[in-house]
């Protein structure tokens, strides 16, 4: 008897009160590529909300696994990425559209390249800007503060103020990168294997923000690159909030985001408290200008 033939590609979808996205989601994802199966796992974060009768009603090829309770992002991804089996693993939002075309772009540039331990294409919003957080540094003090006062927002183009979201490089170009978001995540398995082999690839102590920018420090320093590729796109729908839930959001990712530098770069007490001091600062000053503006979005960081 004929052994099943591992996928090339294994997609991770953490699924959270989904119920109107991951339709779309699932249905831009190729079943085969070059010739081989691709697999699909949703982790259901949010079991009940009608996103797993959507899934085993019009999907029933995608390995659907509802979790007990709300595990969190890093968690139901260490969760699906158990099972996956292929030779390349993406990790993906629900509330994203791709195509055969832009992950065959993808999967292969992996395979050109040994050395790219994680690549992106160009994530864009349902308006056609630029998700900027599908291309960022890992930023310095200074870069964090010509983010948070909108000096980055006002000199897009100005390297001096724009090493945050990398704004003064080409969107449509291809280059090495600091960290890429947490929608769309594509690596090597054997990357993965190296980087986790106990199997847990994210940080399960980062419930739902920083887990992304921490995998991208820990890739790097395994020697490895990230890659951004503007040549190719994928459409992001990332939601809007209400003003109420604006604030508390944003102090989530702010502290997750600190909690990263504290745990990769919060090397003495002096650093530590550098790190607390700055991200305060960051986040009183990106809160209030919020405020001032009435801006509704939530900007992960």
């Amino acid at each position: 008897m004929s052994t099943p033939e591992l996928p090339l590609l294994s997609i991770i979808i953490v699924a959270y009160k989904s119920r109107d996205e991951i339709g779309g989601c699932l249905a831009s994802l190729p079943r085969t590529m070059a010739g081989r199966p691709v697999e699909t796992i949703v982790v259901d974060n949010s079991p009940g909300d009608g996103a797993g009768d959507l899934v085993r009603a019009r999907f029933p090829e995608v390995v659907y696994l509802p979790a007990p309770e709300n595990l969190g992002f890093g968690r139901a991804n260490n969760r699906g990425y158990a099972s996956a089996r292929g030779e390349y693993v993406l990790f993906l939002n629900p509330d994203t559209i791709a195509s055969a075309d832009a992950l065959t772009a993808c999967v292969g540039r992996l395979q050109a390249d040994a050395g790219i331990g994680l690549v992106s294409p160009r994530l864009v919003q349902s308006d056609g800007t630029m998700d900027l957080a599908c291309r960022r540094s890992i930023p310095t003090l200074w870069d964090g503060w010509c983010r948070a006062t909108g000096l980055a927002a006002r000199f897009p183009r100005v390297p001096l103020f724009a090493g945050y979201n990398l704004t003064h490089l080409p969107d449509e170009g291809t280059y090495e990168v600091g960290a890429i978001n947490g929608a769309f995540m594509l690596a090597p398995r054997r990357v993965l294997a190296a980087l986790a082999p106990d199997g847990v690839v994210f940080d399960e102590r980062f419930f739902m923000y920083g887990d992304d920018l921490d995998l991208c420090i820990r890739v790097v320093r395994a020697g490895f690159r990230i890659v951004y590729d503007g040549r190719v796109t994928v459409v992001h729908l990332k939601g809007l909030s209400v003003a109420k839930d604006y604030d508390a959001m944003s102090r989530a990712i702010f502290d997750a985001n600190r909690d990263v530098y504290m745990k990769h770069f919060g090397t003495s007490a002096w650093a530590r408290t550098k790190y607390r001091i700055a991200f305060a600062l960051w986040k009183w000053v990106a809160l209030l200008r919020a405020r001032l503006r009435g801006h509704r979005r939530v900007r992960p960081v």
